[in-house]
């Protein structure tokens, strides 16, 4: 798929499908059920936005003001979080900081100003609980990409490339184990979707976001190398050249690819099984034919400090550690041995920089998400989803500088909806 194609996806800022009915509103996301068609004689029955999965592709401009307007024509109360953003905690999108349901056959709007830069996106934040057709099982997720007031633009063009799973079942409920059946790139398994297009000698910028409900990706672009240049969103200190590309849920990766092996090449999973099962897209030069090939990457640890840079340690006002371990009494986790809705508040220094010490006592990785917030790694590193491995601690840096209730989670659907969550404040 190429670049015009891949920006039919974009809502424009005026004039959407629904003006007619809310002129001042910029976008119109409406909420409803859809059979999506995923390719090779697949199907789902999804809740989605605008009739599509992903959602459409959004586009906006840091620093100015955007209106949007939530259309929910399905059966439930919905959310629409808009994940990676630095705004108010009654437009982010999560009931528990204060931010109002959309009720079913209701529309409400919101407005907020755009930012950071940088790539984001938006997602339902319903509760699913064990019904596995709604929440992030669902097809409510789309990429935003916020442009910076000056784009340098130093690449040919830049292709989204969003992850997603389907048909989930439950391998062990107590222990939080889900996995898919079906995996899609953009909607579609591989080999069913138009190819990525692309030419010999350019520099394409891939901006990857895994949309899983639960499950974690690995990718790898057959003899190419990706180098990264962003994290969250978050342009990182020192870009590094890499073969495979680790996204856990909810975690974006830019990276920029030299076009200079002409062929058509496969950008999947690392994993057989899962590419097996769809999780990747065809990659075809310009004047190419043949079959996909697939060759596998060497082998690769995945490390945030690699993107980092060696620093003497920010001066902090505070310290406060949050033990990740196992519940009690029906809940899966639990945050200094209370669960969600039973915990504590976490009280923030307003103003300056907050100390978060996470030491994770439990033999799972959790992707870790703050709403409204940005994690600062000691290496400088700054993401808005942060996986804590098992057995781990991991000490993050966050500045107080947004007042209000911000939401703490895991960003694995059934370990925050049993009891994975907190609410920081200041």
């Amino acid at each position: 798929m190429n670049r015009r194609e891949f920006l039919a996806f974009t809502v424009p800022a005026a004039g959407v499908a629904y003006a007619a009915k809310l002129p001042s509103a910029d976008i119109t996301l409406r909420i409803s059920e859809i059979t999506a068609d995923l390719g090779r004689g697949h199907t789902v029955t999804t809740l989605a936005y605008n009739g599509r999965v992903p959602g459409p592709l959004l586009r906006m401009t840091e620093g100015k003001t955007v209106t949007i307007d939530v259309v929910n024509d399905s059966r439930l109360p919905e959310l629409v979080h808009w994940h990676g953003f630095h705004i108010p905690p009654e437009v982010d999108g999560a009931h528990e900081e204060g931010t109002p349901h959309v009720q079913p056959s209701e529309s409400r709007r919101f407005s907020f100003t755009a930012q950071p830069a940088g790539t984001r996106w938006y997602h339902t934040h319903g509760m699913a609980g064990q019904n596995t057709r709604i929440g992030m099982y669902s097809g409510q997720f789309g990429m935003v990409i916020v442009e910076p007031r000056q784009n340098p633009a130093r690449y040919d063009a830049d292709i989204p490339l969003v992850l997603h799973d389907w048909e989930p079942f439950f391998r062990s409920e107590m222990e939080g184990d889900v996995d898919y059946r079906l995996s899609t790139v953009n909607g579609k398994v591989l080999g069913a979707g138009e190819p990525v297009s692309v030419k010999n000698g350019q520099r394409i910028l891939f901006r990857v976001l895994n949309a899983s409900a639960t499950k974690a990706h690995r990718l790898a672009l057959s003899s190419h190398t990706f180098q990264v240049v962003a994290l969250d969103g978050n342009p990182v200190p020192k870009p590094a050249a890499v073969p495979v590309l680790d996204l856990a849920p909810g975690e974006r990766v830019d990276a920029i690819v030299e076009m200079k092996n002409p062929g058509v090449w496969i950008l999947g999973e690392v994993e057989d099984a899962q590419r097996a099962a769809g999780a990747g897209v065809v990659l075809e030069y310009a004047g190419a034919q043949g079959k996909a090939q697939w060759v596998a990457p060497p082998a690769f640890q995945w490390d945030l400090a690699a993107f980092g840079e060696p620093r003497a340690p920010a001066a902090s006002e505070s310290s406060i550690l949050l033990v990740i371990e196992p519940g009690q009494d029906g809940y899966l986790w639990a945050i200094n041995g209370k669960s969600w809705p039973h915990g504590d508040e976490i009280l923030l220094i307003p103003g300056v920089r907050n100390r978060l010490v996470f030491d994770n006592r439990s033999r799972m990785g959790h992707p870790v998400h703050l709403h409204r917030h940005t994690f600062e790694l000691p290496s400088g590193v700054r993401k808005d989803v942060l996986l804590v491995p098992a057995h781990t601690k991991l000490e993050v840096d966050v500045l107080a500088d947004s007042p209000g209730p911000s939401l703490f989670h895991c960003h694995h659907q059934l370990h925050m909806d049993f009891g994975f969550m907190a609410l920081l404040r200041y």
